[in-house]
């Protein structure tokens, strides 16, 4: 039997693909649990409908992740924040501090996506990754400078 997956099957496929199942498999398991329906004219066109949508959504999802590594590639930030006398900081300086500075910049960069590989507790200039996209990401500076 030809069935439309509405959700993610262990063994069988993920959700919206066509598949052909055995009947008992079909009924007993796949159309209870609101898994599968049967694969007829208007759900495989509902089903077209909804991988163009998510293609569409997909596209939209990458296009805004270009544009925001546009903005971010290259920046310099600069943070200030207390140090003693050898440029040690008093704290340290995190992907959320990063993440701020980019908001008060007007630039919403979640602070999931800032690639530091350990808090900044040393006063100077780093090179922070930004990973915003599976193959998409962008370099920028971050400048730590002592306060007194």
């Amino acid at each position: 039997m030809k069935v439309v997956l509405l959700k993610d099957v262990k063994g069988t496929g993920k959700k919206g693909e066509i598949k052909v199942v055995a009947d008992g498999f079909a009924n007993n398991f796949l159309f209870k649990n609101g898994l599968a329906k049967r694969a007829d004219n208007s759900a495989l066109s509902e089903n077209a409908i909804q991988k163009s949508a998510m293609a569409f959504h997909k596209q939209e999802e990458i296009n805004s992740a270009k544009e925001l590594a546009k903005k971010i590639e290259g920046k310099n930030l600069l943070l200030k924040i207390k140090c003693c006398e050898n440029g040690k900081t008093f704290g340290s300086v995190t992907s959320k501090e990063i993440s701020e500075e980019f908001a008060k910049q007007g630039i919403n960069l979640d602070k999931k996506k800032i690639d530091l590989k350990e808090p900044i507790k040393l006063a100077g200039i780093y090179t922070v990754t930004a990973k915003i996209y599976p193959e998409i990401s962008a370099k920028f500076k971050v400048q730590v400078v002592p306060t007194n």
